[in-house]
């Protein structure tokens, strides 16, 4: 038999709160395999789900879309949609953030006093220019 971890080595080593850790199983996202007293254990195979976890986490899923994920099956066109969803929103996200970088690089170098009536620089912070 596998040996398990103690709830508090799986938040050691995947660096997820005990609370985080409880808090995912509320919401299915993880399963303790056994009790040992009143202390979840887990297998080790725990701490690569957290990190997919914390990878979608990371993309901007929601707990929900992350159940579905860590659901996923072969051919599964839902979970494709989703993905592809998240996809696009992600590339919106960075056109933008980019439009404010470089909204901010001007400003560094920009002439206009004060900085507060430049153009693009205002138009950096809006929605205005699209």
């Amino acid at each position: 038999m596998t040996e398990l971890l103690d709830i508090a080595e799986v938040a050691r080593r995947s660096g997820v709160s005990a609370s985080a850790l409880r808090f995912y199983e509320r919401k299915g996202l993880l399963e303790a395999d056994a009790r040992h007293g009143l202390r979840r254990a887990y297998r080790p195979e725990v701490l690569t789900r957290l990190a997919r976890i914390r990878a979608a986490q990371t993309a901007g899923f929601t707990l929900r879309q992350i159940a579905e994920i860590l659901a996923d099956r072969p051919a599964d066109a839902a979970l494709r949609r989703l993905l592809r969803d998240q996809a696009t929103t992600i590339d919106a996200q960075i056109e933008r953030l980019t439009e404010i970088r470089d909204g901010l690089r001007h400003a560094t170098t920009c002439r206009h006093q004060p900085l507060s009536t430049c153009p693009h620089f205002l138009a950096a912070g809006t929605d205005a220019h699209r």
